[in-house]
C-alpha cells in the first residue's frame, strides 16, 4: 500500500528528550526536598502527558493529592521552559526522511501528549518551517492519546483516509493511537519503549532506524481522483 499521510509522536520518535525531561522533573522534585530518579524509569514516566509525568516521579501522597500535583505541574513547567533544548535533539537520520516524505508531497502532522507550547517551541527551532502542517499537543479541551480525535481530526483536514495514514510512535501509547484511528501502527525502535511493548500493543511494523521510515513504506501523493475511502 502507499501511504498518503504521516503523523508522528514527538518525544521518542522524532526528537531524543528523555534527559531534559528527567533533568527538569528533578529540579522540580529537588525544589521540595523530594527525591529524585535516575534517568531509565524516566523512559515509563514520561508519555501520556505533563501532569501524568508528575503524578509519576512524585511522591506517592503527594501524587494522590490533587492541588498539589497541579502545583507542580507549574512549577515544572517553568523549569522546563528554560531548558527544552539543553541535550534534545533531532534523532540522526529524522530529518533526511522527513524531507523525502516533503519531496513526495506527503502531508505530515505531529500529535504529542506534551503540553503545546513546549512542542510548539522545540518543533521551531529544531525543524524546518513549514515541514509540519499540523502540531497538536496537550491543550485544554482537547483529550490526550491514544483518543484518535485529533490525529482524525489531522487526517480530514489532510484529505486522506484513514487507512492511508502512517502512524509513528515509540510507545503503547502510540500503538493504540493509532488502531483506534484506524491508521497503519509504525513503532519505532530508536524511543524511550522496549519492542516488546510495541509489539504486544499490535505494531503493524517495526523500524530499526529513521533511514527505514522511507525504505519499507511505500509513500505517494494523494491523486485528485483518488477517493475518501481506504
Amino acid at each position: 500500500m502507499n501511504f498518503q499521510a504521516a503523523i508522528f509522536d514527538l518525544d521518542g520518535t522524532l526528537i531524543n528528550s528523555l534527559e531534559d525531561l528527567a533533568d527538569s522533573a528533578n529540579a522540580m522534585l529537588a525544589s521540595y526536598g523530594f527525591p529524585t530518579h535516575p534517568l531509565d524509569p524516566y523512559r515509563y514516566f514520561v508519555g501520556n502527558g505533563s501532569r501524568k509525568l508528575i503524578e509519576r516521579c512524585l511522591p506517592k501522597e503527594k501524587a494522590a493529592d490533587p492541588e498539589f500535583v497541579e502545583e507542580a505541574l507549574q512549577r515544572y513547567k517553568e523549569i522546563y521552559a528554560h531548558h527544552t533544548e539543553d541535550k534534545t535533539r533531532p534523532y540522526v537520520g529524522i530529518l533526511p526522511a522527513l524531507q523525502l516524505l516533503q519531496q513526495q508531497g506527503i502531508p505530515m502532522g505531529i500529535c504529542t501528549n506534551k503540553h503545546q507550547s513546549a512542542a510548539d517551541e522545540i518543533v521551531a527551532h529544531m525543524f524546518p518551517q513549514g515541514l509540519f502542517r499540523t502540531i497538536s499537543g496537550d491543550r485544554p479541551g482537547l483529550p490526550r492519546k491514544p483518543h484518535p480525535q485529533k490525529v482524525l481530526k489531522m487526517a480530514e483536514d489532510f484529505g486522506v483516509a484513514p487507512g492511508r495514514v502512517a502512524y509513528f510512535g515509540d510507545t503503547s501509547v502510540d500503538m493504540d493511537t493509532a488502531h483506534n484511528a484506524g491508521f497503519y501502527a509504525v513503532g519505532v525502535l530508536w524511543g524511550f519503549r522496549p519492542q516488546e511493548e510495541l509489539v504486544a500493543h499490535g505494531a503493524d511494523i517495526l523500524l530499526a532506524s529513521p533511514e527505514e521510515i522511507t525504505t519499507k513504506l511505500s509513500f505517494a501523493r494523494k491523486q485528485p481522483h483518488d477517493t475518501a475511502e481506504t
